[in-house]
């Protein structure tokens, strides 16, 4: 296979993390079949456009953005100017603009459309920012920083809320089911928060109710994630696992443990919520089996830590 993806391959999976490259897989035989150069700096986060024609790497101070179905080794836009490690990225869903956090305390929202690579809103935190999270209403952000706070940043009024869940406790991930009706997060303690959520249309701002929370995690907590069809949460750690538990009862379904794998730090299930690939500190990807825990594929070429992942397959609408 050419570096070309193929027209005929909706499924899109790339790597990336502390050894400066993008790698792209072939998901279903573990085949890297493209390597993308990102010299400046380690990657910290990976996430693929709406339309599936670009990727954008966050990293120190930039985010790349490169071209998913050409050959070309160089990013196609640059988005430069800004202090730090850029720690999360996403798109609108139209893919309208972009949005991206980092240690400099803020979000940044950029026009896609104009190309003018200006960022349009700042938010600004009072702490380095860890993770974003748009709403699936497309109309607030929800941002968690080191100090321990959840802002949400309603971009319709642009005013913000915020909670803090446990006090100095910093804030690693957030995540929104598909649905819009839960939100998790999880701090570096390995506690997990559930809330419900209600509002959200028209004008009516969201509303979060604590549901939950638990020790999903003796160690770090790094990363949290709803399945596509909201009934499955995913948790990794610094304990070298991912978890899986339902979000109906927030019992425990699987336990996906790899004796090498080391931190856990990133994590994206299919669109059938069937699988669910992790990246690690063992310099690997895997493909697992979300009932029975097993490992279904290797992703193996990367010589250092796996720390970020971007995964879109057929069943993503």
């Amino acid at each position: 296979m050419s570096g070309q993806k193929g027209n005929n391959d909706p499924v899109i999976l790339a790597t990336a993390g502390y050894d400066h490259t993008i790698r792209f897989w072939q998901a279903h035989t573990g085949i890297c079949y493209r390597t993308v150069q990102h010299p400046d700096s380690q990657v910290n986060a990976l996430e693929i456009t709406p339309d599936k024609q670009m990727i954008a790497a966050a990293g120190y101070q930039h985010i790349r953005m490169y071209d998913l179905n050409s050959d070309n080794p160089n990013p196609v836009v640059n988005y430069d100017g800004i202090q730090k490690n850029v720690t999360s990225v996403g798109f609108h869903e139209e893919g309208k603009w972009m949005y991206t956090g980092g240690e400099d305390n803020t979000v940044r929202i950029w026009d896609l459309r104009t190309r003018s690579l200006q960022c349009q809103r700042i938010f600004q935190a009072n702490a380095p920012v860890n993770c974003v999270c748009l709403h699936p209403n497309q109309g607030e952000i929800f941002v968690g920083d080191q100090n321990g706070k959840i802002h949400i940043w309603d971009l319709k009024t642009d005013s913000s809320e915020n909670l803090t869940p446990e006090k100095d406790a910093s804030i690693q991930s957030i995540s929104i089911d598909p649905m819009g009706t839960m939100m998790s997060a999880i701090n570096n303690k390995g506690m997990c928060y559930i809330w419900t959520l209600s509002g959200g249309r028209g004008t009516d701002p969201v509303k979060v109710h604590l549901k939950n929370n638990f020790e999903a995690h003796s160690k770090y907590g790094i990363k949290c994630l709803f399945s596509p069809d909201s009934t499955l949460l995913a948790t990794t750690s610094a304990d070298q696992t991912c978890k899986i538990w339902r979000t109906a009862d927030h019992t425990l379904m699987t336990e996906l443990k790899e004796n090498t794998q080391r931190w856990v730090w990133d994590c994206a299930f299919s669109g059938d919520s069937q699988y669910i690939i992790t990246a690690s500190s063992d310099n690997m990807a895997r493909l697992w089996s979300v009932e029975s825990g097993d490992v279904k594929k290797e992703y193996s070429g990367h010589q250092k830590a796996v720390v970020c992942l971007a995964f879109r397959d057929e069943f993503v609408q």
